[in-house]
């Protein structure tokens, strides 16, 4: 079983959200997941916040083998900055 952290796209067309989910690399982009780790929301406005995720899950994952695409592997980098800065 090959686990990806990756996106799963939600949202209404034009304007896109997303979900950060661990899932199975044989499963469809929207299929099944086995852990929902955030969402990102790359058109956010107001007071909503682009980026929320749970880093500490995402770091378990990676440690037990999880893989994390190109986009996924950039929001984690950018989540663990912004918690070392608050």
């Amino acid at each position: 079983m090959a686990l990806k952290i990756r996106l799963q796209r939600q949202g209404r067309i034009h304007h896109p959200a997303y979900r950060i989910v661990v899932a199975e690399s044989t499963c469809r982009r929207d299929g099944k997941y086995v852990e929902k780790l955030g969402t990102y929301e790359p058109q956010a406005r107001g007071n909503t916040a682009p980026l929320i995720l749970d880093v500490d899950r995402a770091t378990y994952w990676m440690s037990v083998g999880a893989k994390p695409t190109e986009t996924a592997a950039h929001l984690i980098r950018r989540a663990r900055k912004s918690v070392a800065i608050k």
